[in-house]
């Protein structure tokens, strides 16, 4: 397990470097100067040119690739004072500390994301279960009928009915807000309804599906046929043999899923107006903010590739017959 670890952390740490050296070039392909951000309307040669030296503009851009990177870990020196480590920089934009404001704006994506996969987990194997279990009949073919619909919509086409109806003509719900946690739980539970409602509708469709495939598939693997031939309820074959063999697929996909949910959520953010790091990561980009790109992407991608190592490590706990070599 340890060995499974090591290798798939340094694939991690590579992984990460090509997302970071990617999205650091291809910045510098946008034809617009982020100087003139901070140069105001009444900008001169010598002002952009100042301002390029602060940013460190004016270096080759493969040495401020390495200033950026190394900055993470060692911290570096602007001209607004010492960076400490994890050091991503200030924003062009505005001179805000970049790290600060990711962790600023962390806990609305980390919520929605969580709750998000909590709804769709929840009730996409709850609903593809009991298909499984009423094969052929009424429920099965309404869960499956409806999964097929919802996985259609998208978040931007559902966000602002959901918004309508519930919240504008009904008035059932309150306009979606955060609040944080530990403020008030109960407000921000509410505040985060709807936006998990919507991110979980596409995903809940896809796994009520998928849940419902797998069941069935298990069901009729052999060791399952044998503890039938046992005499074991059906009740227990279903929960105790199928089930925990079910999951393994369901498992594999949401590691993988996990990119979409980032996405999914970053633009719930942008629906609903939260501010999150989807919506600072739009931001970002329209004001070809280079350090606060750079912040989220890796951020992000470090999130994403950590939780994958995860669940590729639950395998092994989940299944009895997978082994890690």
């Amino acid at each position: 397990m340890l060995r499974f670890l090591f290798r798939r952390s340094l694939g991690a740490i590579v992984i990460l470097l090509l997302i970071s050296a990617f999205t650091f070039f291809l910045f510098f392909a946008a034809p617009r100067d982020p100087a003139l951000l901070s140069c105001g309307k009444n900008c001169t040669p010598d002002a952009i040119a100042l301002i390029h030296k602060n940013l460190g503009l004016d270096k080759p851009i493969p040495v401020q690739y390495w200033d950026f990177m190394s900055g993470i870990v060692t911290g570096r020196d602007f001209a607004q004072g010492p960076c400490p480590a994890p050091c991503f920089g200030y924003s062009f934009a505005n001179g805000d500390p970049v790290w600060d404001t990711i962790v600023d704006r962390f806990p609305t994506t980390v919520s929605l994301t969580i709750g998000g996969a909590a709804v769709f987990l929840t009730v996409g194997l709850g609903t593809g279960m009991i298909a499984a279990w009423k094969q052929g009949k009424l429920i099965d073919k309404v869960f499956s009928s409806a999964s097929l619909v919802l996985s259609s919509m998208q978040i931007y086409f559902i966000g602002p009915i959901v918004l309508a109806l519930l919240v504008y003509n009904l008035e059932i719900l309150g306009q979606p807000k955060y609040v944080n946690f530990t403020d008030n739980p109960a407000a921000w539970f509410m505040g985060l309804l709807i936006p998990w409602c919507v991110l979980s509708v596409i995903f809940t469709a896809q796994y009520t599906r998928m849940a419902r495939s797998s069941m069935i598939e298990q069901l009729a693997e052999e060791h399952v046929r044998t503890a039938r031939a046992k005499g074991m309820s059906r009740g227990t074959v279903f929960f105790r043999y199928a089930w925990r063999g079910s999951l393994i697929p369901i498992v594999t996909i949401f590691g993988i899923d996990l990119g979409s949910l980032f996405g999914g959520a970053m633009i719930t953010e942008q629906t609903f107006a939260l501010p999150g790091l989807g919506t600072l990561a739009v931001q970002s980009v329209q004001n070809t903010d280079l350090p606060m790109v750079m912040g989220v992407m890796l951020f992000a991608a470090t999130f994403i590739v950590l939780f994958n190592i995860i669940v590729d490590a639950c395998y092994a706990f989940i299944d009895p017959r997978v082994r890690l070599s």
